[in-house]
């Protein structure tokens, strides 16, 4: 059975961004400020550990838009894995061994998680990181938590009106100040 393991670049206010910002953020760009070689071989290691992307839409169309024309041990995984992309608006996918996933998102995501050996990466993909765990189905959480306040932004965690308790299981520290928070349910 697969695992799903949702990793984000967060403030330390619970903002998340894309490595390289986003249009309409008043804040965009931050992560880069602090992403060196150590924090690079880190996320090196998490896509060698994965065996498929799980992306939503508005990732899966950065992505996608990004990673084909790129090489190195990075882009090649990235480019050949399987990407399982959840949308209710695109009718296709054409990035190299990309899947479209369009049922109940809790339905389709169990099943795909009883049919993977291995490691699901979830990476951004805000709306769909919030569904899933709406219904459970996240096995770890990876933050790398940036030494930063936003004071606004999109938010990793929705509000929701139940908590949920997780458990600390593995803490990285860089010298940037970059830390990497990886929890479980509790």
């Amino acid at each position: 059975m697969g695992r799903i393991v949702v990793t984000e670049f967060v403030s330390l206010d619970g903002v998340m961004e894309a490595p390289g910002g986003e249009p309409g953020y008043r804040h965009s760009g931050w992560v880069t400020d602090y992403m060196g070689a150590d924090e690079g071989h880190y996320k090196l290691g998490e896509v060698r550990e994965a065996h498929a992307h799980l992306l939503g839409r508005v990732t899966y169309e950065s992505f996608a838009g990004a990673w084909p024309e790129r090489t190195g041990e990075f882009a090649d995984k990235v480019n050949a894995m399987p990407k399982y992309v959840v949308s209710r608006t695109l009718r296709e996918v054409a990035w190299q061994n990309s899947h479209l996933i369009r049922g109940d998102v809790a339905d389709e995501i169990g099943q795909l998680k009883r049919r993977t050996d291995g490691v699901l990466l979830v990476a951004g993909s805000r709306m769909l990181v919030h569904a899933l765990l709406e219904h459970s189905l996240v096995d770890e959480l990876r933050l790398m938590v940036f030494p930063i306040v936003l004071g606004s932004g999109r938010r990793l965690f929705p509000e929701t009106p139940r908590k949920t308790a997780l458990r600390l299981v593995d803490l990285h520290r860089f010298n940037s100040g970059v830390i990497v928070e990886a929890y479980v349910p509790a």
